[in-house]
């Protein structure tokens, strides 16, 4: 097969590039290739189950037209402050202004127009000095929150326009390598998800990486086969904190989304929430090494009485060191290892009291958890000293700021990993060393989120644009 720009990976990134492309008039054949379905063909069959079943060849939450973005809670972070690195590559500037365009594209494709977290300046004085005294930093980001069930109508709408416009689309294809050439990309290698079928050579003028983090352990293999300029990345180890909607409610209501970053001691490394949703539900993911790992979702109509988000710690690792992923790994699957498979959850309370949580204590409590079939356990057992550590130092700063969320009864669920890869060397036009091929969103390293890995794909489908028509 034959094509000018192959995109592999059909998450925000990816889907954006081509998108950028027909709008900006392009001609170029773009042929994008996705290892899990449309998005019209995900299911999560949990609803019915009311567990995991760890779905084979992949999971349909993380796997499939969209990527993870399709069935996560759909928040559209609207400041450069927030989604990554990318704002240090093309400038602060530049990258507000790409994140206020990509804005108007979700716009236009039926995003709810109504922005968060910026009506009430006053309480959002108070809550910023609270945070203050607490010796943490508010960032007070404007969401576009578009919920899980939109979100997946805006994406439909989007994969129906791209194969209107000629986009070929190849669902439940794997990628298996590039293909290289006189040390340039000159396409890629394919085969079907499922083992059975005929494997195909996709050649390609561009060659665009976009995996997002559940092929960013993909991707660091590709960096070491094909000598990709690359550095060691950061990886975020933590939990997924839930309580009930009371705790939080002055946040959900003036913020809906409390960003929080503190350097607790004695590590001082950095920790932040991340993904807060009002009213919200905790989910399960799988990787396709069995590892099941937590997340969150907020519906815009199915509510429940609770609040999930995540606390996330970072850890930046120098020389020798340069396996950030299957650090992170080894700490989910010693977790997994001891919840059986299923997430592990515990009160704050009893963690501080050095006891594991038992099952009848969550049944007698008031935070109940939305993800039925996780099991009470110890989450110390398998957590770092130094990410506990900090975690729990930050849980006791946020009481300061939100009074209540350190309660005994404040639930912590593990594992919360996000993988980035090693963060890809690229230049202002997204070129890496390798000519002709280029890596965008999570996997690359440079970004975190729908919003920021959309803009970078809208960034590649100007370039790529503008070198068909200068």
């Amino acid at each position: 097969m034959n094509c000018d720009v192959v995109i592999i990976g059909a998450g925000p990134a990816g889907v954006f590039t081509a998108l950028e492309m027909l709008r900006r008039g392009s001609k170029q054949k773009i042929v994008i290739v996705e290892k899990g379905k449309a998005i019209e063909q995900r299911r999560c069959p949990k609803s019915q189950t009311k567990k995991c079943v760890s779905c084979k060849p992949y999971c349909h939450i993380t796997t499939g037209f969209s990527g993870a973005g399709a069935f996560s809670d759909g928040k559209l972070s609207l400041s450069y402050e927030v989604g990554g690195e990318l704002p240090e590559l093309i400038g602060e500037s530049y990258a507000q202004e790409l994140i206020d365009y990509t804005d108007k594209i979700y716009l236009e494709f039926g995003a709810d127009t109504k922005i968060e977290g910026v009506s009430d300046t006053q309480k959002i004085k108070d809550i910023r000095k609270r945070a203050i005294q607490a010796g943490l930093k508010l960032v007070d980001c404007p969401i576009r929150h578009m919920g899980t069930e939109k979100a997946q109508e805006i994406y439909l709408a989007i994969e129906q326009y791209l194969l209107a416009h000629g986009v070929e689309i190849l669902f439940e294809y794997n990628c298996v390598n590039l293909m290289m050439q006189n040390g340039a990309c000159v396409g890629v290698t394919v085969e079907p998800a499922s083992g059975r079928g005929v494997s195909l050579e996709i050649e390609a003028k561009h060659t665009i990486v976009a995996t997002g983090r559940r092929g960013a352990d993909w991707l660091e293999k590709l960096c070491e086969e094909h000598a990709i300029a690359h550095q060691p990345g950061t990886v975020d180890i933590g939990v997924r904190v839930e309580v009930r909607n009371e705790i939080m409610e002055d946040v959900n209501n003036v913020l809906y989304e409390s960003k929080l970053i503190g350097y607790p001691q004695p590590f001082k490394n950095k920790v932040r929430t991340f993904c807060q949703n009002p009213g919200g539900f905790v989910s399960q993911e799988n990787y396709d090494n069995d590892l099941a790992v937590v997340n969150g979702h907020s519906y815009k109509d199915l509510k429940s009485h609770n609040t999930n988000l995540a606390i996330l710690c970072s850890h930046n690792f120098t020389t020798p060191f340069n396996q950030p992923i299957a650090y992170a790994q080894k700490i989910g699957e010693l977790t997994n290892m001891l919840g059986s498979g299923r997430i592990l959850v515990q009160r704050f309370g009893d963690i501080l009291d050095g006891k594991r949580t038992w099952q009848k204590e969550l049944s007698r409590s008031n935070v109940r958890p939305t993800l039925p079939d996780a099991v009470a356990g110890d989450i110390t057992s398998a957590m770092p000293y130094r990410a506990m550590v900090n975690i729990i130092g930050f849980i006791q700063s946020v009481e300061h700021v939100v009074p209540g969320f350190a309660s005994p009864e404040t639930l912590l669920y593990s594992p919360e990993l996000k993988f980035y890869s090693n963060k890809v060397k690229m230049d202002e036009n997204l070129t890496t060393n390798i000519p002709g091929l280029h890596c965008l969103g999570d996997s690359s390293g440079w970004t975190r989120g729908l919003m920021m890995a959309s803009v970078m794909g809208v960034l590649m489908g100007q370039k790529l644009a503008e070198e068909e028509n200068p």
